[in-house]
């Protein structure tokens, strides 16, 4: 694959911003997927907006993603008392908007839906206006994890399709792709009044009919917001990239997913499921 287009650059981080967001990271010592999954926006949501994505229940995933950059292998870490210090910390950064994902932890038999329900209780403890976003696993199909994750009330409940289906098995080999819409829509009939979202990143060889097949599919399941962003490889042994996408066709694909009837569609080349999370929600509400 030719070498990145220039719509691909970011900046290096630096600041006093950013050094003070991993400070109070590392003094609570608190993972994000902004670091594990080397995200390429971390110079801007850390030094200009003071906002990062928190990675709960460890940093050892229990899959091996074709995609993914953070670390797979058997979890050792089940930290009763994390949800408490990711509360703390979004209150010392005085966040408005938190998202809170995790690694996927199958070893787990409600696959960490208790510490998510948890971390959603200390939160609101300190500050019950924060708008809370779950960005979670597939807890391997289990609806009682969804409830349970329901039950504690966030204002959004994410979780990401990632690819199309039919790169499931060589991209998310462990995962579903009809457990996944499975999830989504699940969430959305135990509580209307919650906000589904999910993403997918392209450049890994889809055709535009099977991306326009994910937003329907996204329709069908009650999705209100979409993220699409290009694919980057994070190192060798993962997945090649196919195709770098022009900024004018992420534009024509959310042009596409508007009309299909998804409610806010964030598509860009940058784009990541918790980028810019506070704008798009406004953005959605303020457009009705």
């Amino acid at each position: 694959m030719s070498s990145r287009p220039s719509w691909l650059k970011v900046r290096i981080p630096s600041g006093e911003n950013f050094f003070e967001v991993r400070r109070i990271l590392r003094s609570r010592k608190l993972n994000t997927i902004c670091e594990d999954a080397m995200c390429p926006n971390i110079a801007e949501c850390w030094g200009k907006h003071r906002t990062a994505t928190f990675m709960i229940l460890g940093d050892i995933c229990t899959r091996a993603c074709a995609f993914c950059a953070v670390t797979s292998g058997r979890p050792t870490e089940y930290d009763l008392a994390e949800p408490a210090r990711v509360a703390a910390a979004i209150a010392e950064l005085k966040l408005k908007h938190a998202v809170i994902t995790s690694v996927d932890r199958d070893d787990l038999k409600d696959g960490g839906a208790m510490i998510f329900a948890e971390t959603v209780r200390e939160i609101r403890k300190l500050d019950e206006n924060v708008k809370i976003e779950l960005l979670t696993p597939d807890f391997q199909g289990s609806l009682e994890s969804v409830k349970t994750i329901i039950d504690a009330g966030p204002d959004i409940f994410s979780h990401n399709i990632e690819t199309i289906r039919r790169l499931y098995p060589t991209i998310r080999f462990k995962s579903d792709y009809t457990t996944s819409f499975g999830l989504l829509k699940a969430a959305k009939e135990m509580n209307r009044e919650i906000f589904i979202k999910t993403g997918i990143m392209i450049g890994l060889g889809e055709e535009k009919e099977e991306i326009v097949d994910v937003m329907q599919h996204a329709v069908e399941a009650g999705v209100d917001i979409l993220t699409i962003g290009q694919y980057l490889r994070p190192s060798a042994k993962h997945a090649e990239i196919k195709k770098y996408y022009h900024p004018d066709e992420f534009a024509e694909l959310r042009e596409v997913g508007r009309q299909l009837g998804i409610r806010w569609v964030f598509s860009g080349p940058l784009v990541r499921s918790s980028y810019h999370a506070e704008d798009v929600f406004d953005q959605m509400m303020n457009a009705g």
